[in-house]
């Protein structure tokens, strides 16, 4: 196995300044000239991402940068023992010992558990200590390859982390022999289940504090570990023997159906590795008060606390937008891959193809083709595959309402709200209550299921709750209420809706291409930025030859979106001594992902300068928006930029209005950065040095304007990263 730390990724002493970020870049650079890296700057985006969504400091002096990429080629650890030390974000102050670790995407179990095992290690006073009476480098990594099990140590050493390794699976068949309830000579019992979102350090050492928390206070901590080097489930008869549940994860627990019916506390990954003892105490408090929380079945997977606030409950405002903002991330496929298919089937069989499709996938084949339907475009072959594109495309489309609404319940009820939203949202459609009615259907179905959900159900009654009686009747009272009293006046507001938008033209359609177009560049990918792009995809279907405005708001957004990211290129490419080494090579890559809709290529520009950047791309990207709508420029894919050049209608203006906003904003934000460095202020490089080169991340991870996690990272949901990373 290649080693996973070399003295060459060691650094000791050293002063990185007073930014996480610029220690994160320089561990990234060690780990990229070492060629275990192909890009530092991909590497370190997607660790500053991962730092900015939970900080990775931890009490003691600790940070364990992280990120799962696939700009890393060998799974590696980088050190630095900073002087003077960085805040990392933990509670008790800044870090002096630093440990990035770096995994490729398809990183093997063999070589994550070794990485998994180091950030256990880090819990350990006396490995800790070790680490900062290290004289050398050679010394370091002969400790960590010690820690990990790699080298031979003595026997004590190697018993002491052997337990450190497994403390799992010894809590869980200690646990599993004993299934008695708490009494005077047993201690009492929690089980704990830890995730963060890349599965390598966090998960590990949340369950190693929380183990080693309940060992001081005499409780039996049983934990399951939801992690990249595998899990494995605590046994039935623990969960069922435990007294309370601790989850402390900051992504979705699998199988949390398991622990229905029990006292449980949800909290950030982090919260489990700061008080452990803490969380313990809160979670036997609900299993001791009468009317203390439990889990429901209905809804075992929903968060009760907010994954970025510690305990703190999550607000209605922010319950909200998460679960609009899950339905509109679960829809985009559809309308992505609908969208582009029927823009496929314009190009081949012309824009005739919709009134004769569904004759002709239904009437012939490659063997019969059609001959006898009117202007055939690309020919009889042009005509059916163009027929089959559309129609597939057009399938695809009818499930938007659909899967919006069923995945807005998702987001309240879980699975058990799925079925009823989308029965709902299919309800909405045969009413012509639209979207609207899609998004109030999925919202009353999902709060249906989530109150039947909480009612305690008998135990020979739980396994049939979320899976016959909460979709059953949350189906029934949801489809029945769209039906009888709200989708009629929905319905008369969706026309009222379309009618208006379908009657703005000259200086109206202009003033919406503005607005819709500054809402793209304010934020770049943040709440407003969303709003303006889900509109705009919540239309689309509704578009059509007859009816191209909701086709020429899809360009204006798409458009608008376009020209924050190419701005800052070309603004780095006309006048590139201004600009950092950093921001120039972010520019190169800018181009790119600014001609494919990618606006996070605009993020480390506006992190870094936003009183400049910012304002200048309000400009450009509302100038492009006016003129997309002023040229009825029309747009049926909802992503890809100028590589969908066969979906927008009025190609070369498209081009044009975004050249336009493009120069406009690089021109504005090369006169602020000029004028305000000829004043005397600080030049905008210096400032520029400390921002991440997070649009080569959000290229990396495949994340888009306004995507995040889920997310929600969702931000560029920050690129959620999540990003995991889709759309919104």
């Amino acid at each position: 196995m290649t080693s996973l730390i070399t003295t060459e990724l060691v650094v000791l002493d050293a002063d990185q300044g007073t930014e996480s970020s610029a220690v994160i870049r320089a561990l990234a650079t060690a780990v990229a000239d070492q060629g275990r890296a192909s890009s530092a700057e991909r590497l370190a985006a997607a660790a500053i991402a991962r730092e900015e969504k939970t900080p990775t400091g931890v009490p003691g002096g600790i940070a364990i940068p992280h990120a799962r990429t696939e700009a890393v080629t060998t799974p590696s650890l980088a050190m630095a023992r900073l002087d003077p030390p960085v805040d990392f974000g933990a509670k008790d102050g800044p870090a002096d010992l630093v440990f990035m670790i770096a995994a490729p995407d398809g990183a093997g179990k063999d070589h994550l558990a070794l990485l998994s095992k180091l950030a256990r290690s880090l819990v350990k006073k006396d490995f800790v200590a070790s680490l900062r009476a290290a004289a050398t480098e050679q010394d370091v990594v002969d400790l960590v390859e010690t820690a990990l099990g790699l080298r031979e140590a003595e026997k004590e050493t190697t018993t002491t982390e052997a337990a450190s390794a497994a403390p799992v699976a010894a809590a869980t068949t200690a646990a599993s022999s004993d299934e008695a309830p708490a009494t005077p000579d047993r201690p009492r019992r929690v089980v704990a289940v830890t995730a963060c979102p890349t599965g390598i350090a966090h998960t590990y050492m949340a369950a190693d504090a929380l183990v080693q928390a309940g060992s001081d206070m005499g409780v039996d901590v049983v934990t399951e570990t939801q992690g990249s080097s595998g899990t494995t489930p605590i046994d039935q008869s623990v969960i069922d023997a435990a007294d309370a549940v601790v989850f402390a994860v900051d992504v979705d627990v699998r199988d949390k159906a398991r622990f229905a019916g029990k006292p449980y506390v949800q909290v950030p990954v982090k919260a489990g590795i700061d008080d452990p003892q803490g969380l313990i105490r809160k979670a036997l408090a609900e299993a001791d008060a009468p009317n203390g929380r439990r889990l429901a079945a209905a809804h075992a997977a929903a968060d009760d606390e907010s994954s970025s606030a510690g305990n703190s409950r999550e607000s209605i405002g922010a319950h909200l937008k998460r679960v609009l903002l899950t339905g509109v991330s679960y829809m985009i496929p559809f309308v992505a891959a609908g969208g582009l298919l029927m823009a496929l089937g314009f190009l081949l069989g012309g824009f005739d193809i919709p009134d004769y499709a569904e004759d002709i996938v239904l009437g012939n084949s490659l063997w019969n083709l059609p001959t006898e339907y009117g202007d055939l475009a690309l020919g009889p072959v042009g005509a059916y595959l163009g027929a089959v594109a559309f129609q597939i495309g057009n399938l695809s489309m009818s499930f938007l309402v659909a899967a919006l609404a069923g995945y807005i319940a998702y987001g309240i009820a879980d699975r058990p709200g799925i079925a009823p939203g989308f029965t709902v949202g299919a309800v909405a459609v045969l009413m012509g209550a639209g979207f609207i009615g899609g998004i109030i259907g999925g919202l009353l179905a999902g709060y249906i299921a989530h109150w039947i959900g909480s009612f305690a159900a008998p135990r020979w009654l739980r396994g049939l709750m979320p899976v016959v009686i909460i979709p059953l009747v949350a189906s029934l009272v949801s489809s029945g209420l769209m039906f009888m009293v709200l989708g009629g006046p929905i319905s008369a507001l969706t026309k009222g809706l379309d009618s208006w938008l379908s009657s703005m033209t000259g200086s109206a359609a202009v003033v919406l291409g503005l607005i819709l177009g500054a809402m793209m560049a304010v934020d770049l990918g943040g709440p407003v930025n969303k709003v303006a792009y889900s509109f705009a995809v919540a239309g689309l279907a509704a578009g059509s030859v007859d009816n191209p405005v909701p086709w020429e708001i899809m360009a204006t957004v798409m458009a608008a979106g376009m020209v924050p990211p190419l701005a800052m290129a070309l603004a780095t490419a006309v006048r590139p001594r201004i600009f950092s080494q950093a921001e120039k090579e972010n520019g190169k890559a800018a181009w790119l992902l600014g001609a494919a809709f990618i606006s996070e290529g605009a993020i480390p520009f506006a992190a870094s300068d936003p009183l400049r950047v910012i304002p200048a791309s309000v400009v450009g990207a509302g100038v492009t928006g006016g003129m997309t709508m002023a040229f009825s420029v029309t747009s049926q894919a909802p992503h890809g930029g100028v590589f969908v050049f066969f979906a927008i209608d009025s190609f070369l203006l498209f081009v044009l209005s975004v050249v336009v906003g493009t120069i406009i904003s690089a021109v504005l934000v090369l006169a602020l950065k000029i004028l305000v460095r000829k004043g005397g202020a600080a030049g905008p490089a210096e400032a520029a040095d400390r921002s991440a080169p997070a649009a080569t991340a959000a290229a990396s991870t495949g994340s888009t304007t306004g995507s995040g996690s889920a997310g929600e990272a969702q931000r560029a949901e920050p690129v959620s990263s999540n990003a995991d990373a889709t759309r919104v």
